[in-house]
């Protein structure tokens, strides 16, 4: 299939399961070759269908999002997808089926056991850091609370020294069905056992530790490595730090999104770090060697004889590691602003006077050149 999961259902790559079910099911009504006569309305539908059928499960998601259509080739079928998780096949149907007469004939999907190990939930944590942490990177302390396997039932929920029972009213299955016609035929409605919420089973004698969910809130100390060059937005994965699976199931992952301090000195464009220095008009008048400030520390600069404002002093390799090959560095451009000081003592004045005598610049009645400027 060409084209990104995500844009070909309209949504954003953070789009939650409520979001992505809103837009499958927009598109479904719209391109449902029962609905939809025009020429590739059918094809489409099966790309809706296999777009949904990996961006709604959290564990085929995540290989698509890591390695894209390569990760999930062979993770299901392209073509008709179960469609349990939109809260029934039969209601998506009749919204835009009513009004239409015929038959579609019987179509029954198949429902997915929902009582053996799930994936944990995927968790998020926003952390902020200083500029220099930034650019350099460095090993952070972060603090998470998570879900962890409870240890006095070892994840089964049930008191020590019992068991629980299969759910009776759905066997074990997790599911329930419910056969429901159309004008189109029987459709059968697939949603979650009322019974014992999808698990599948029944705990009589629930664990006094985590009250029978088998997990409990834990509060966990993690060091984590900032890769050099990070920006606002980077995103770092942490394998298996989600909240862990119910039923032995595997964790899910943490994902760590960096938001970066405003610095009062230094500016970032890309891997380029921006500053401004100013200088007074005799160093720009003169020229100079000054110390400025980097983010590696301090280094000295010349200052050109004859500067003007605005000019750009480059420090070439003084910018941000490139993210993922530190080796490679931006430059620290620096801008020139000129100080001129409001006042002048009268020997400064006078040199002044003299010395735009001697470029035979003219002076004004009021004072000479320099007199309404500075007056001291």
């Amino acid at each position: 299939m060409a084209g990104d999961y995500y844009e070909l259902l309209g949504v954003q790559r953070n789009a939650d399961k409520e979001e992505l079910k809103r837009a499958y099911r927009r598109l479904a009504r719209k391109y449902h070759p029962d609905v939809n006569k025009d020429a590739g309305a059918e094809e489409r539908f099966k790309e809706i269908n296999r777009a949904y059928e990996v961006l709604s499960e959290p564990e085929t998601r995540s290989r698509y999002d890591r390695f894209g259509e390569a990760g999930v080739g062979s993770a299901a079928s392209a073509g008709y997808q179960d469609f349990s998780d939109l809260g029934g096949f039969a209601d998506i149907f009749e919204s835009f089926f009513s009004g239409f007469s015929g038959g579609a004939g019987q179509q029954q999907q198949p429902g997915r056991r929902r009582g053996g190990p799930t994936r944990g939930d995927d968790l998020r944590l926003d952390l902020k850091l200083d500029f220099r942490e930034a650019v350099f990177g460095g090993e952070k302390e972060i603090r998470i609370s998570h879900l962890e396997t409870c240890t006095n039932c070892s994840g089964s929920g049930a008191k020590p020294g019992t068991q629980p029972r299969v759910c009776s009213t759905c066997t074990g299955a997790g599911q329930v069905r419910r056969a429901t016609r159309t004008p189109f035929g029987s459709f059968t409605q697939v949603s979650v056992c009322p019974t014992c919420n999808g698990t599948g089973q029944m705990i009589e004698d629930k664990c006094d530790v985590c009250s029978g969910s088998g997990q409990k809130q834990e509060a966990k100390k993690l060091k984590i490595t900032i890769p050099a060059g990070v920006d606002n937005g980077t995103r770092l994965r942490v394998s298996n730090e989600g909240d862990t699976g119910q039923r032995s199931g595997p964790p899910g992952d943490l994902y760590v999104y960096l938001f970066v301090n405003e610095d009062a000195e230094f500016q970032r464009d890309g891997i380029n770090i921006l500053s401004k220095l100013k200088i007074s008009y005799l160093q720009a008048i003169l020229g100079d060697r000054i110390e400025v400030e980097t983010v590696d520390g301090p280094a000295e600069v010349t200052i050109a004889p004859g500067t003007q404002p605005n000019t750009t002093i480059t420090l070439e390799n003084r910018g941000v590691p490139r993210l993922g090959n530190p080796v490679s560095r931006g430059d620290h451009l620096m801008t020139i602003a000129i100080d001129i000081p409001t006042k002048v003592n009268t020997e400064e004045k006078e040199l002044l006077e003299k010395l735009a005598k001697i470029r035979g610049d003219r002076l004004s009645k009021s004072g000479g050149l320099f007199g309404g400027l500075f007056r001291g």
